[in-house]
């Protein structure tokens, strides 16, 4: 097993081939299996190909001694919408059978997905009634789209994640994707959250409790010391978050609809989950010294 594209979406193909189950009912079986067309969005997302019209060029030439058949762009695009649930459970999956997912430590972010830059993009945008304009403070501007919540294990292992209009207020969000995690069993208690001053507030921090869970944030100025600056944990996530923006294209996912923009996000978040979940089969077979987010060897 090497470090490098070809093992990773061998590895990936064989795990989401016996994950996810076999194709029931009349009809013709597709050329390209569900297991097959989700480790080719993964390399599609490392090869740093926004278009995919493009990316099926490029796939039938890097990729084709991997895939006996690759579909044409509307069937990959169309095929690739439908299967964005079972995106969802792989990512799971991945993060349950991850050595980090019995660390107690959880890392809490939000992040803009921005989806049009016009006004005129806005009012003719079918993404109009969900997405919204937002701020975001890291980089001081205005910008309309959505937000992406994650919580991830300390090396950056997506755990849980959703996707919400840019108003909508941070800490209800996060409430809200925290229950659901605690109900689907990804978090399981006595967990240390670790989020940034955004989610301040007796409110979510008794929401945090109630899930037998301790929430932990830099301290504000305005109050008396607790927890400290907590620089060096928060850089984590942000490390992270910036992995999903520079090297997985978050921001350039190029949907025009919901279920669009749904599905790219999914897929991103899963090549960020994939990543680190070979590498950790790296670091079990003694193939690279630390386990980790390092992704550059996935991305040729």
């Amino acid at each position: 097993m090497l470090a490098d594209l070809d093992s990773l979406l061998t590895a990936l193909y064989v795990l989401v081939d016996d994950l996810l189950p076999a194709r029931a009912g009349a009809g013709r079986r597709p050329r390209i299996s569900d297991a097959e067309l989700v480790a080719l969005a993964v390399a599609q997302i490392f090869l740093g190909c926004h278009s995919e019209r493009r990316f099926m060029r490029l796939a039938r030439g890097r990729l084709g001694h991997l895939f006996p058949y690759i579909p044409k762009q509307p069937g990959y695009n169309k095929r690739l919408r439908a299967l964005a649930p079972q995106v969802c459970l792989v990512i799971n999956h991945l993060a349950r059978v991850s050595p980090s997912f019995c660390d107690r430590l959880r890392l809490l972010d939000s992040t803009p997905v921005p989806c049009g830059q016009s006004r005129e993009t806005r009012k003719r945008s079918e993404l109009a009634g969900w997405a919204a304009y937002g701020y975001c403070k890291s980089h001081s501007r205005y910008f309309w789209g959505l937000r992406l919540y994650l919580l991830c294990a300390p090396e950056g292992m997506p755990v849980s994640f959703c996707l919400a209009a840019a108003n909508e207020p941070e800490r209800e969000v996060a409430a809200a994707m925290l229950d659901q995690a605690r109900r689907d069993g990804l978090l399981t208690g006595e967990e240390v959250i670790v989020s940034d001053k955004g989610f301040a507030g007796r409110e979510f921090e008794q929401i945090v409790a109630a899930m037998d869970a301790t929430l932990i944030r830099p301290d504000r100025k305005d109050e008396r010391p607790r927890f400290g600056a907590l620089g060096h944990v928060r850089q984590w996530i942000e490390s992270t978050v910036d992995s999903a923006k520079g090297q997985l294209s978050l921001e350039d996912h190029g949907a025009h609809i919901p279920e669009g923009v749904w599905a790219r996000v999914c897929q991103r978040v899963l090549a960020l989950a994939a990543g680190i979940w070979h590498n950790w089969l790296l670091w079990h077979a003694h193939q690279i010294d630390t386990p980790g987010r390092h992704l550059t060897a996935y991305d040729h």
